[in-house]
């Protein structure tokens, strides 16, 4: 949510903004309602004031005429009262309405463009590899070497399920713990976030309302997180931080859940996109300066671009252009690792950044020598599990159909140097 005195005196910013993401919003039917919002503000808390003046007036009189008098007076200010108090509750819902929906203004850093064939590349590491034998896609790989099962998966989840087995379990748990020592340094803080959130925090987020198809919902409306973005950003809700404690770093890590509603005809095979799944999340509060939250955009990535790096498994990292960046968003970042069996890069996870869009309607607030300001937020995909397994499984396979571990990964599967047919 953008403040409304940025808007009044940005409006054409604003306007330019949301046209470059192409959402189709109505900067001044915004300002026309925020206009009459604040007459009809103004109007109520005239009357309010009338009328606790009447009141002190009638308890100082005495003569019982002038009593009546101002008695009836009262009855016709309640009335109006009442009837601006109604008028005011229908144009602060259109208000609302409006506020959620005006889109975050991107940094002129960020490419125009109309969809995400149009994000630009930034910069590529690693070799690719060339392999003197057929390349296997990672499901072959992993059902030779049972690592997953995806029938029983299926069986038991449905469309999209899989169970991950014997070392297919064991190498996400290496990831995990390997994670953990990568990211969990000594000015982050380490969370198990919960998945089920309020539903309020969804649109806190800006995940709702244009996600709805893609979450699972409770019988009590409330829903399946997707990220832990979402539980860690209802962290804070409501409270003010002290300013010598910013930046606020978080490693969260949590169950996902996504409907994949709109992909129903895309990556049906495999785990490269999954109904439920695990994920390590960055996210950081930071004084309300774009420098700050610039500055820590780029360190977050690079943590992720480093771990990647750590594991040898090639990638690239894209920025977003304007038509593939959410509403909510001032700048995205995303990183892709190499994929042998598609000849192609394939997401792993987006840095982004949002200003204050998200902690006002959070209400997350810092001190700041006496003056209240919102706090800036920003969030990254540390590592996403199972997905992280296609680009490892795929990169480190072997024409015997083994799988090689990377270096970093053998402490924490008792030194083993490969995953299959060469095991011992």
């Amino acid at each position: 949510m953008l403040d409304i005195k940025f808007i009044r005196e940005n409006k054409e910013a604003v306007a330019l903004g949301a046209k470059k993401k192409g959402v189709d919003f109505d900067v001044e039917k915004l300002l026309t309602v925020d206009e009459k919002r604040r007459e009809v503000i103004k109007i109520v808390e005239d009357l309010r004031s009338k009328q606790n003046q009447v009141s002190e007036d009638i308890a100082k009189t005495e003569n019982q005429e002038d009593r009546q008098k101002m008695i009836d007076d009262m009855k016709i200010l309640k009335e109006d009262l009442q009837k601006g108090e109604a008028e005011l509750g229908e144009v602060m819902k259109e208000w609302q309405a409006l506020m959620l929906s005006v889109p975050n203004i991107p940094d002129v850093s960020v490419p125009e463009g109309k969809n995400e064939d149009e994000n630009v590349e930034i910069k590529k590491w690693g070799e690719i590899p060339s392999f003197d034998f057929p390349v296997r896609d990672h499901s072959d790989l992993m059902l030779a070497n049972k690592m997953v099962d995806f029938e029983r998966g299926t069986k038991a989840h449905g469309f999209r399920g899989y169970f991950l087995i014997n070392d297919g379990a064991k190498l996400s748990w290496a990831i995990w713990n390997y994670a953990r020592d990568f990211f969990g340094t000594a000015n982050v803080t380490e969370v198990i976030a919960p998945a089920i959130v309020k539903k309020e925090y969804f649109y806190g987020t800006g995940h709702l309302p244009n996600e709805a198809e893609d979450l699972y919902f409770t019988q009590d409306d409330d829903a399946l997180s997707g990220t832990s973005e979402v539980p860690m950003m209802a962290y804070y809700s409501g409270e003010i931080l002290k300013k010598e404690d910013l930046p606020k770093k978080f490693l969260a890590f949590s169950p996902c859940y996504r409907r994949e509603a709109g992909s129903h005809g895309k990556d049906t095979k495999g785990l490269i996109r999954v109904h439920e799944f695990y994920k390590f999340e960055q996210l950081v509060l930071c004084e309300a300066r774009h420098e700050e939250s610039d500055r820590l955009h780029e360190e977050i990535t690079r943590k992720t671009e480093e771990f990647l790096e750590s594991m040898e498994i090639p990638y690239r990292r894209t920025i977003c252009c304007t038509g593939d960046l959410s509403a909510a968003k001032v700048k995205q970042y995303e990183l892709e690792i190499w994929t042998p069996a598609q000849e192609k890069y394939r997401e792993i996870g987006s840095a982004s950044y949002y200003h204050d869009f998200q902690t006002r309607r959070f209400n997350i607030r810092y001190d700041d020598a006496g003056t209240k300001r919102y706090v800036h937020s920003l969030n990254n995909t540390a590592i996403p599990t199972p997905r992280i397994l296609v680009g490892l499984v795929e990169n480190f396979q072997r024409a015997d159909g083994s799988i090689s571990i990377p270096q970093v990964l053998r402490p924490y599967l008792n030194n083993r140097e490969f995953l299959g047919n060469k095991d011992a």
